[in-house]
């Protein structure tokens, strides 16, 4: 097969090592599932706790953003059905410095998520067994036996993955039936006992925090992590049996239920706090069984039989999501390693199951890792949204790319004016990162330049017989890019409580959000001009088909 032949306009470009057993409704139902996760559990009280009733604002906004990302990778996933789609589509616009980036950071926050989802678990539960997590300074971390417990729930999750694609997508769609179904519930029932004066009559009305507040909400309250997984169906696309229908549809569907389900639950939330719980200001929102909000608010109100069911799903709704995340994540080590980021180990297929085992074994490793320095909820999720958001950036920037190099491509799926929701969607995504913070994001920029200490090694260390180019020119935007970013957080709004750091001043508010956004479209501009052409697209996406045919054996 030659590059001539791999890309005409009515090409299909999919993985034939893995097999094809997901279709259009489980698709959706693992996007779906992957949203609704250990965030709809906390994401309320905390976005209120940050920003108050002005927290709805919070969710459209956030809505409007990731539903923007949520565009373009519906386009690129029916374009290219390969498996750990997001880290492949900036390596085949801009070669191997920014493909592993973006891959990078993706799996980042894929195997972050699996221990934060197993802390939301055992959070919720340490209302009825309080030796599982301990409370230091308002932050809530796990015991030493809590932590033996979440080891134990991340074997399982890691043994029910050896069992195939096929199987954890009929649990999942199962389960997230469940969900939905416990999220419609505690709508209805919280909408019944509904104080409308506390979206104005409370301390500091509607804006108790200001505008400020309603920004910082997006990461420090959880929004934004708790509204992403809708490229879920975009990582596991190279085992969909349509792609080019379902994926577009598995994304957007995704997103829109869930938004509106989440926007409902934040609504309920703020009418139900009775105004003795809001004594002390809309930070210090304070009620038994303030661990688990949403069982803790049912039982005050009288909802004994809704509380058990929430905290039936606090078991539910994470350990589920916890799975197909280390599906999911051990597809993104599988595409790393047919890009050549990593060893070819990692791509290697059980010969029955067709379950890239090496790569769910790292996952299973450094998620066992990510406890200790993470061992709370609210302490992993700044983190993980900063993850999420630099692993969004290839997004748009491929798109772009893409859409100058491979005009006539397929695309089942077609974002219309995409030339310009492209660069709009880039600014998006690092004003995500910026406002994250310089407390959460310097551990992420230090995350990323391990990543590119092993991308080293593996290089060096490298027995294919033709070492993959690294691309600096193509990807020379990159590390000027990551650079820029981090002293923007540096000296940005969401540093700290002081108004110096080493000197420097903090940029005033609304001035940072021009200042980052002016910094995303030069970066985007400079990424679009040192692209690689089609044939080296094509020779990329080639390499799909070489490298996969023999990772069955």
């Amino acid at each position: 097969m030659t590059a001539k032949d791999l890309l005409p306009a009515e090409s299909d470009v999919s993985d034939p090592g893995l097999r094809r057993h997901i279709s259009g409704i489980q698709l959706l139902w693992i996007s779906v599932g992957s949203i609704i996760g250990s965030g709809w559990l906390f994401g309320a009280l905390f976005a209120a706790q940050v920003a108050g009733p002005s927290a709805v604002l919070t969710w459209i906004i956030g809505t409007a953003a990731v539903a923007v990302l949520a565009l373009v990778h519906a386009e690129l996933g029916g374009m290219f059905a390969v498996s750990g789609g997001t880290a492949r589509f900036p390596h085949y616009a801009f070669g191997n410095l920014a493909g592993f980036t973006m891959g990078w950071a993706t799996w980042l926050a894929g195997v972050t998520t699996v221990p934060i989802e197993v802390e939301a678990m055992l959070q919720y539960s340490s209302n009825y067994l309080p030796w599982l997590t301990h409370t230091d300074n308002g932050t809530v971390s796990l015991t030493l036996p809590g932590t033996g417990v979440a080891v134990l729930l991340i074997i399982l999750f890691t043994l029910l993955n050896l069992y195939g694609i096929r199987k954890i997508s009929k649990l999942n769609g199962a389960i997230t039936i469940w969900k939905i179904a416990t999220l419609v519930l505690t709508i209805v029932a919280l909408s019944t006992r509904f104080h409308f004066d506390n979206f104005h009559m409370a301390e500091g009305g509607f804006f108790p925090s200001g505008v400020h507040g309603v920004i910082a909400a997006l990461s420090t309250g959880g929004v934004i992590f708790t509204l992403v997984g809708f490229e879920q169906a975009v990582q596991v696309g190279g085992e969909s049996k349509n792609p080019g229908r379902d994926i577009p549809r598995a994304v957007m569907g995704s997103l829109f239920i869930t938004a509106a389900l989440y926007m409902g639950l934040q609504i309920v939330f703020i009418g139900a706090l009775s105004p003795a719980q809001l004594s002390h200001g809309w930070a210090h929102i304070s009620f038994d069984g303030i661990f688990g909000p949403f069982a803790g608010l049912a039982t005050l109100l009288g909802f004994t039989w809704l509380a058990w069911i929430l905290y039936a799903d606090a078991i539910v709704s994470p350990g589920s999501n916890g799975l197909i995340y280390v599906t999911t994540t051990s597809r993104l080590g599988y595409g790393m390693s047919q890009n050549g980021y990593v060893g070819s180990t990692l791509s290697k297929l059980h010969p029955r199951t067709g379950v890239p085992v090496y790569s769910v074994a790292c996952t299973f490793v450094v998620s066992l890792i990510c406890l200790l320095p993470f061992p709370g909820w609210q302490t992993l999720v700044v983190f993980i949204t900063s993850s999420f958001a630099l692993m969004y950036a290839g997004g748009p920037l491929a798109l772009g790319a893409l859409r100058r190099e491979l005009p006539d491509h397929a695309r089942p799926f077609r974002l219309r004016l995409g030339n310009l929701l492209a660069p709009f969607a880039f600014v998006v995504v690092n004003l995500l990162v910026y406002w994250g913070g310089w407390e959460a994001n310097w551990k992420v920029f230090c995350a990323v330049c391990v990543g590119y200490a092993l991308l080293t090694v593996s290089r060096a260390t490298s027995r294919r017989p033709e070492r993959p180019k690294l691309g600096c020119k193509s990807g020379s935007w990159v590390l000027p890019w990551l650079a820029g970013l981090a002293a923007l957080c540096y000296v940005g709004q969401y540093n700290s409580p002081t108004h110096l750091v080493f000197g420097l001043a903090h940029i005033p508010f609304w001035w940072d959000i021009a200042v980052v956004s002016g910094w995303s479209l030069v970066i985007y501009y400079w990424a679009m001009a040192v692209r690689l052409p089609a044939d080296e697209v094509r020779k990329l996406v080639n390499e799909v088909f070489d490298g996969e045919a023999t990772a069955q054996s």
